[in-house]
């Protein structure tokens, strides 16, 4: 198949360079930035450096930028895209996106399957990219109303490149747990890393620092436009995470040895009984 990548960051680039790798799809690289395009194309991450226009060639076409992003760029370029084409999508939020993607794809008469790598590193660009990200990786998709031969097909591409899991869910499920697994560490670890004592760490830190903020090393513009766009879901599991901080500090502030004592093995068989 001809396989268009519009975005070639770290995301992108990692797609672009796993085609290559792993399968014998052809690759249409297409960046806002024409250096980033000819800078893969020169690594042999993609085949073609091309335009929008180039979008009429696509069999498969990943859009792999912000999520407004990815609904402007379809809005403009909609009449390049082929009404046999599958579009998909690798944005970290669905309700926002999915209802606008829909209706792009009945006016052009393409098929919209939106789908989520979950996959990623603390950096960003197309440098960051390899073609091993998606190794053993789950791949998230929301069908969004598509046929069951659109949904197979990106299946089948994911499974191509390495990812382990291809999961089925919808855009509700999708941004509730992405909520938990995703957005709420990257909230924890910028508020750690923002206490007084951070920059001192050296010398006095090791494993629990470092997994606790990794993940702070963050991509500011785009994390907040996913919070917003997620706003209820993380909310709420704000809300949650507020309670049970505050039950901890309130047993620290009382001295209260057994409650503390209760709150931190209730944390530990939860982590116990996942087997992880």
């Amino acid at each position: 198949m001809n396989i268009a990548i519009a975005g070639l960051g770290i995301i992108g680039g990692s797609y672009c360079k796993a085609f290559k790798s792993y399968t014998k799809h052809t690759v249409i690289g297409i960046n806002r930035s024409p250096a980033v395009a000819q800078q893969a194309l020169e690594e042999g991450a993609i085949d073609i450096a091309g335009t929008a226009e180039d979008l009429s060639r696509a069999d498969v076409i990943i859009l792999c930028m912000y999520p407004q992003a990815c609904v402007d760029f379809v809005r403009e370029n909609g009449q390049y895209i082929r009404s046999d084409a599958i579009v998909t999508d690798a944005a970290g939020i669905k309700r926002a996106l999915c209802p606008q993607m829909k209706e792009l794809a009945a006016q052009f008469g393409f098929t919209f399957v939106g789908s989520h790598p979950m996959a990623g590193k603390e950096k960003n660009g197309f440098e960051a990219s390899e073609a091993e990200l998606f190794a053993g990786a789950s791949f998230l998709i929301t069908p969004c109303g598509a046929p069951e031969e659109a949904v197979n097909v990106l299946a089948k591409l994911a499974r191509e490149i390495g990812f382990g899991t291809v999961k089925i869910t919808t855009p509700e499920e999708h941004d509730r747990m992405i909520a938990f697994t995703s957005q709420l560490p990257h909230v924890l670890a910028c508020a750690y890393v923002l206490s007084p004592s951070c920059p001192n760490h050296n010398g006095f830190s090791a494993g629990s620092y470092r997994d606790v903020s990794r993940v702070a090393n963050i991509n500011a513009r785009l994390w907040s436009e996913l919070f917003l766009e997620n706003r209820e879901p993380l909310l709420e599991e704000l809300r949650e995470l507020h309670r049970n901080t505050k039950a901890i500090y309130d047993a620290v502030e009382a001295s209260d040895k057994e409650a503390l004592a209760d709150l931190l093995e209730r944390g530990h068989r939860v982590k116990q009984a996942l087997g992880e």
